[in-house]
């Protein structure tokens, strides 16, 4: 375990390169023995500094859900971090490429809770009760960025999952279409999307890619947070899990993906 110095002080550096914009070494290069909960304790401690700041939680993400991701990042369970206001954007919006760290983009299903979702004491929370949870299910993408470098500069060693999580499960933008989803009339494992970029399209993915149903996802993280003595709050978004490979976002870049019947998500980066 890390100390709590040790923490703070990888916290302090992640938030720091955030706003350099300007990559650091993995923190599993200094601190070989660092586990997920370590991992965590940096990200909670990043998020404090946030507050500091003046930001609030407006919900969550859920990522490493397809199984090949998890397979390559050598664990058996997704992850999860926090989104603020400030990384919120709206369709047509041009964002600036230049304010993250190797930016690219996912394709998602994003649940906008109507009530706490809370997992009951000796049971575990079923499909049918996140849906009824749920307000309404909106496309989604996500813009994720790394505060640090896929491949240590120095020593050649790559990122692993416990840096990624440090640093918010590389959470750095939303977009919601406007399109709303009932989740309870849709089977929502076949809603489907076609991301382009610059007109071309790069990917192609079904919702069912994450475990198979996207409010699985959200079954694991109520239970997770459970843990960390936090809840699903009503209002909060929950992003489920993407079900396209990441793109890579670069200036000048125009996104488009397109939900078919459930609407589309556009957006610029100049």
């Amino acid at each position: 375990m890390l100390t709590t110095d040790q923490v703070r002080e990888a916290a302090r550096r992640l938030h720091q390169a955030e706003r350099e914009v300007k990559q650091i070494r993995p923190m599993t290069v200094s601190h070989s023995d660092m586990g997920m909960l370590d991992a965590y304790a940096i990200q909670m401690a990043w998020l404090d500094l946030k507050f500091a700041e003046g930001r609030r939680v407006i919900g969550h993400k859920i990522g490493l859900t397809s199984r090949a991701m998890q397979v390559a990042m050598r664990i058996d369970e997704p992850d999860f971090g926090t989104l603020l206001d400030d990384m919120r954007f709206e369709p047509q919006e041009d964002i600036r490429a230049a304010q993250f760290l190797d930016p690219r983009i996912e394709v998602e299903l994003a649940f906008v809770l109507r009530e706490d979702l809370v997992e009951p004491a000796g049971s575990e929370l079923t499909l049918e009760q996140v849906l009824l949870a749920t307000d309404y299910v909106a496309p989604s993408l996500e813009i994720i960025a790394a505060r640090s470098h896929r491949v240590d500069p120095e020593t050649g060693l790559p990122r692993r999952v416990f840096d990624t999580i440090a640093d918010n499960a590389a959470s750095a933008g939303i977009l919601l279409g406007s399109a709303r989803i009932p989740p309870q009339d849709t089977d929502l494992r076949w809603v489907s999307a076609l991301l382009y970029r610059n007109g071309i399209i790069e990917e192609t993915g079904v919702a069912a890619g994450v475990l198979d149903h996207p409010a699985r996802g959200i079954i694991w993280l109520a239970r997770k947070l459970k843990g960390f003595g936090q809840v699903l709050r009503a209002g909060e978004i929950v992003l489920s899990g993407s079900f396209t490979r990441p793109v890579e976002v670069r200036s000048g870049d125009e996104f488009r993906a397109d939900f078919g019947a459930f609407g589309a998500v556009d957006c610029h980066f100049s």
